[in-house]
């Protein structure tokens, strides 16, 4: 197989500099020859000379009804490349992709300008989530001046796909986050109580920060799931949030270890009152975030059930 990796991103969001800056290193500069296919040409433009130093070929699909498997398997039998890079356009619904049956994606990573993320986020969320859902790496870029504003990025990330390395650049290298102070609820109180907005954030940060919950007590509203491979004396409790838009829902919770789990009812409301623990839990497949149940009462369904990242 084939091995392709497609860099994702709305126009002028760095893709062309990521790629010179990737087939520039001598890592990938190995066997055979590396084939580019440029969906999108914006204002930066490929070096012939880095080109050729590379052993790259560029081939350019101006329209999506051209992006067949016929037209590239003609460039494959054309420059027979070891590896292909896909520069994608980010109005391309991505879900659409296809690709001939030799070729494989090993890689998939979306580049983001900072400064006109919002923009997208909130007028072309459906097309941004596709290029999302199976990024492995999501880089923003132009991050300075938006300090402020990278935490919330991050959650509107992390909405979409819980496992991608999300990193932050600036002119001078990496930015870091969510810093503490960012967070909507007193890390140090004795129950730390999570509203709607509290239990997203907190469920995101936990995927990266969990060593800032364990051994702390969380309260919160939830829905009841009890998923049949789980071991007895464990449920689900979480929220439903929109993640991209109506019709793209998930469902947010971490294991819960309870003695009286199989008293609860499928999709019932309860207040939990939990300690976080880090454990290894086999759905996990490794370690993560398991709560260890203080009470569980049955409440009412919240006014606003639903979970918004906007």
């Amino acid at each position: 197989m084939k091995p392709v990796f497609v860099i994702n991103g709305f126009l002028e969001s760095g893709k062309t500099e990521f790629i010179n800056y990737t087939i520039a290193q001598p890592y990938f500069q190995t066997k055979g020859r590396t084939l580019i296919v440029l969906c999108e040409e914006g204002e930066v433009e490929y070096d012939p000379e880095l080109l050729k130093r590379s052993r790259t070929d560029l081939v350019v699909i101006e329209y999506e009804e051209d992006f067949t498997v016929e037209n590239l398997l003609k460039f494959d039998g054309e420059y027979d490349p070891e590896r292909i890079i896909i520069e994608w356009n980010g109005m391309w619904n991505f879900k659409n992709i296809a690709l001939p049956g030799n070729w494989s994606i090993e890689q998939q990573i979306t580049t983001i300008d900072a400064s006109t993320f919002s923009n997208y986020y909130t007028n072309m969320r459906s097309l941004l989530a596709e290029m999302l859902r199976k990024s492995e790496m999501i880089i923003f870029n132009r991050c300075d001046g938006l300090i402020d504003e990278l935490p919330s990025f991050k959650r509107n990330i992390k909405a979409v796909n819980q496992a991608a390395d999300i990193i932050f650049e600036g002119k001078d290298g990496e930015i870091q986050t969510i810093f503490e102070e960012d967070l909507p609820f007193d890390l140090n109180a004795p129950v730390i109580e999570l509203d709607n907005q509290g239990y997203g954030i907190w469920y995101i940060d936990s995927l990266d920060n969990v060593g800032r919950y364990v051994g702390k007590t969380i309260s919160f509203t939830a829905l009841v799931v009890k998923p049949p491979e789980f071991p007895k004396g464990y449920f689900i409790p979480g929220r439903m949030a929109m993640t991209c838009c109506a019709d793209d829902m998930a469902f947010l919770g971490f294991a819960c270890r309870y003695k009286d789990s199989d008293k609860l009812k499928e999709r019932q409301w309860v207040k939990v009152k939990a300690v976080v623990r880090l454990e290894y839990f086999a759905d996990y497949q490794g370690e993560g975030p398991v709560l260890e149940a203080i009470s569980i009462e049955e409440t009412q369904k919240p006014k606003d059930d639903i979970i918004s990242f906007s």
